[in-house]
């Protein structure tokens, strides 16, 4: 599409804003209706499901990616594979998977009578996030540990302690009433274990609790409110990687057939663990999964990245000048100038000098 950004017409100004908002509505449909595999359900709820991910048989790249969208709530609810774990967003360009889990908590009553509730992710699917998400202990009475695998066992926590109340302080996790560890690298399973020197006996009346959960970085604010906190029905984000199979990009290349990048698209392996990801290339948009899903851009209509004529090509665009101008025709660049005839203007100052 070229599209000129010189003077025209008041009603022809108006057949170009409608033409514009037509042709972007249209591109906008297209490219969310592309997202899901043709046929399937491109929505649960609140989450749109791209593919690879999908909600029923053949909707999916394979089990890895099955969302279960549970429709006997309102509004449906999207759920990662058979679990009761809700799904939040999954974000294909990062890898990503934002899900909602379950706090672990473990309370005491004045007889020193417990109640647990523990939490864990099994799945072994996905990659545990080290860099978005961090392992959290809140009490003061409480020494919490997370273990699982990652090839080999591993297992890492934090130590809580405070006396009284007034001693802890909000927004701050530096072992006072609230304690914070890395996720190692490579964690694909955990598990999580509480427990308690005196069994919160001497801080019962304003810590009856220890939690401790994974959570997405910057989405937990300590509060001395939350050392009261019973933990029922307790849920925090936190986020998952995903990748295709385990193979690096060039492996994955040499077989056209098991490929997963379709056409006008970039493979990128992700920095943490194994598999990779796919892209669409620059100029263009859309699901890198799906046959034909990554569609050029129309720069000209989206960006007007260009000061005078702006000329569209397949995955690009190009700026120019009208006759008579000079420059890079584009809005951050040099622009579009009059072209100066230095001859003439040396032969004028002559002229001037002589008489």
């Amino acid at each position: 599409m070229k599209i000129n950004m010189g003077s025209t017409s008041s009603g022809g100004f108006m057949e170009i804003i409608v033409l514009v908002i037509i042709l972007t509505a249209t591109t906008t449909a297209t490219m969310e209706a592309a997202q899901a595999k043709a046929g399937c359900q491109s929505q649960c709820g609140n989450l749109s499901v791209p593919y690879p991910f999908g909600t029923e048989d053949g909707c999916f790249m394979d089990t890895k990616f099955f969302i279960k969208c549970n429709k006997s709530v309102e509004p449906p609810k999207a759920l990662l594979q058979n679990s009761t774990i809700d799904v939040l967003h999954i974000d294909p360009d990062a890898g990503e998977l934002r899900i909602l889990n379950w706090v672990g908590s473990d309370c005491y009553n004045s007889s020193g009578s417990s109640f647990r509730f523990s939490t864990w992710l099994r799945s072994g699917l996905y990659n545990i996030s080290s860099t978005k998400n961090k392992f959290t202990a809140i009490g003061c009475d409480t020494y919490a540990f997370i273990t699982g695998s990652i090839g080999q066992d591993y297992a890492t926590g934090c130590l809580s302690l405070c006396d009284e109340i007034s001693d802890v302080i909000n927004g701050s996790c530096s072992g006072i009433g609230c304690c914070q560890a890395s996720i190692p690298r490579g964690v694909r399973e955990y598990d999580i274990s509480l427990a308690s020197y005196y069994n919160h006996s001497r801080v019962l009346s304003f810590n009856p609790c220890s939690h401790a959960f994974v959570v997405e970085e910057g989405e937990y604010k300590f509060s001395a409110s939350h050392l009261n906190n019973s933990g029922e029905d307790w849920k925090l984000p936190m986020i998952l990687e995903w990748t295709i199979g385990d193979q690096s990009c060039s492996e994955a290349k040499k077989d056209p057939e098991t490929y997963a990048c379709k056409e006008n698209t970039i493979c990128r392996e992700p920095e943490n663990g194994n598999g990779y990801l796919c892209k669409c290339g620059d100029g263009f948009q859309g699901n890198p999964y799906l046959s034909n899903g990554c569609q050029d851009i129309d720069e000209c209509e989206t960006l007007r990245p260009c000061s005078s004529t702006c000329h569209n090509t397949y995955g690009g665009f190009y700026c120019s000048c009208p006759k008579g101008y000079e420059g890079d025709g584009r809005r951050d660049g040099s622009g579009c100038s009059p072209i100066v005839n230095h001859n003439n203007w040396k032969l004028h100052i002559t002229q001037t000098a002589i008489g």
